[in-house]
Parts: C-alpha cells; sequence; structure tokens
C-alpha cells in the first residue's frame, strides 16, 4: 500500500484540478505503479490538505479516466495502465518454444544495460538508499538460504535500478517486462539457482550492479548489468542442458530394469 506521505499539500485556485493533476504526474512518473492500493480518503485529504469532498471529486474524474478503480469496501487502488506486453494465448505459444528465451533475455539486457547506465548518472540519495536496503536484503537471504526471500529481492533489486533510471518510458515499458520474469514465462527462477555456485555468483553480480550506481559509474554499471543477464542466459542453457542429460539417463536406468 502506497504511504500517505508521499502526497504533498495542495496549493492551487482549482483544488480538485490540482489533486488531478497531482496523481496523473505520481503515475507518469512510476510513484504511483499499477496495482498499487491508495491511502483512505481521510489520510489524503489529510497530505493534500484538502476537503474529503474536494479529494472524492478528484478521484471520481481520475476513476472516469480509467486512471484508479474503486473496490468498494476495498478501497480505491491505481489502474493496471500498462497491461501485459503479450496475450494469454502469445505467452502460452512462446512458452512453447524455447527459441524466444534468446529473444527475451536479448531485450532485457539492452534494456536493462540502459536504465543501469541511467541510473550511475541520476539516482538521487533516496534511491541509493533503497538500493542499500536491497543489499541488505539479498545478503541476508543468502546467508538465511531463503530462495523465496532471495528471489523477491532480486526483483525488487531490477525494479528499483529501473526507477532510478528516472526515464518514464523505461519505468512502465519493463514493468510489463518484469511481469514475465516474475511469472517464469521464459525461464525458471528455482532452476537458475539450483545449479551449484550459481546463486553465489548471482549474489556477487547483484553487489558489484549496486556497488557501480553507488560509485556513480555508467561505464562499470552497464558492463556490470550486461555481464550479469549474459551470465544468467549461459546458465539456464547449461541447466537445461543437465535436465536434458539427466532425463535420458533415467530412461535408460528404467530401461534396463
Amino acid at each position: 500500500m502506497i504511504a500517505a506521505q508521499v502526497f504533498e499539500p495542495i496549493a492551487h485556485e482549482s483544488v480538485v484540478q490540482a489533486v488531478v493533476d497531482k496523481i496523473e504526474t505520481m503515475i507518469v512518473e512510476g510513484v504511483l505503479k499499477g496495482g498499487a492500493r491508495l491511502p483512505s480518503e481521510r489520510e489524503m485529504a489529510e497530505a493534500f490538505r484538502v476537503s474529503r469532498p474536494k479529494l472524492r471529486e478528484a478521484l471520481q474524474i481520475l476513476e472516469s479516466r480509467d486512471l484508479v478503480t474503486v473496490r468498494h469496501g476495498d478501497g480505491t487502488y491505481i489502474a493496471e495502465l500498462t497491461g501485459r506486453a503479450m496475450s494469454p494465448a502469445m505467452l502460452a505459444l512462446y512458452a512453447r518454444h524455447g527459441e524466444a528465451f534468446h529473444d527475451f533475455l536479448e531485450y532485457r539486457r539492452e534494456q536493462e544495460a540502459f536504465a543501469t547506465r541511467l541510473a550511475a548518472q541520476r539516482a538521487t540519495a533516496a534511491d541509493r538508499e533503497r538500493l542499500a536496503a536491497i543489499r541488505a536484503e539479498l545478503e541476508a537471504a543468502w546467508q538465511a538460504d531463503d530462495r523465496e526471500a532471495e528471489q523477491e529481492a532480486d526483483f525488487r533489486l531490477h525494479s528499483a535500478i529501473v526507477d532510478a533510471s528516472h526515464n518514464t518510458t523505461l519505468i512502465h515499458m519493463m514493468a510489463s517486462v518484469f511481469d514475465l520474469t516474475r511469472r517464469d514465462i521464459f525461464y525458471n527462477r528455482d532452476l537458475l539457482r539450483s545449479i551449484d555456485g550459481t546463486g553465489r555468483a548471482l549474489l556477487d553480480q547483484h553487489l558489484e550492479i549496486i556497488d557501480a550506481i553507488e560509485a556513480g559509474d555508467p561505464e562499470r554499471s552497464e558492463r556490470a548489468a550486461r555481464d550479469h543477464l549474459d551470465f544468467v542466459e549461459k546458465s539456464i542453457h547449461r541447466g537445461r542442458e543437465l535436465q536434458r542429460r539427466e532425463r535420458r539417463a533415467r530412461m535408460r536406468l528404467n530401461s534396463v530394469d
């Protein structure tokens, strides 16, 4: 849920339009993302320093523009605006054809390398604070051998890097790409981490990316991002080959029985 502190007092002749403009800007900038639950009307009205009727009117305008969704009895949510990169039928088709995996990672590599370069140039103190917190989460998950926490921190790191690029098109476009990653459409992240030594290598790569961004080094940051995704691609190919060998070996063993 979005914290009320992100909303600032409104000072404008048209209070309702000012609230609408502020929330729209926060959506464009990626501060408010699809699916995020907004604070209660009382909290938002207090944060904006406007009356609840004025706030309600602004939310109605945003709802009419399909920017927010009101779920009665639950709350108001930012609408899923970017949608999915592909239809369910296309996703199923891609999942059945492994050659799409290379194209997916190729696209990710180019976009994330660009985003990481920008992050090294543009990251603010708040961005660095967020990256530092994720670093701590990654290291703690590794120490605890908590794969679920490790994967979640991994996902949040890549999203935080794109956010730190401060390029609104990248932020919204990559949200759709990361959705495919989170749902394991093109590759299974458990498989990636099941390969001996891969988990430690991934952690070291993530820490190198964070260090490079914090150092404000665009070239090092871009190189670290490319090296990371090259490693992911090679490791997944290796993991799939190991699976194929094991499957063949099991079939031979069973045929002997």
